[in-house]
């Protein structure tokens, strides 16, 4: 069983900056999805894709995966940086 471990990524349709601090664990899924004959809907018969974990730090997150034997993987967070502008800029 494989996992991946990031952190909460911020909100692209809200400038805040809400539950960012979050480290999360999402399990590789394991098997394709496939369309159901009937209504055509994607699914699969694996049910740990809808388990996701939260974590108050990534160390957290890493002993959890140790303690259970889950190969994660960490995905950094890339750093921010910040545009400082002026209200005069707009018009240069």
């Amino acid at each position: 069983m494989s996992a991946r471990i990031y952190q909460r990524p911020k909100n692209a349709m809200q400038s805040g900056k809400a539950l960012t601090d979050q480290w999360l664990l999402d399990f590789d899924p394991a098997e394709a999805k496939r369309a159901d004959p009937l209504m055509g809907w994607a699914g699969s018969g694996d049910t740990q894709a809808q388990v996701t974990l939260k974590f108050a730090s990534q160390a957290e997150a890493q002993a959890y995966a140790d303690k259970h034997g889950i190969a994660a993987v960490v995905h950094a967070t890339p750093p921010r940086r910040l545009k400082l502008q002026t209200y005069a800029d707009n018009f240069r």
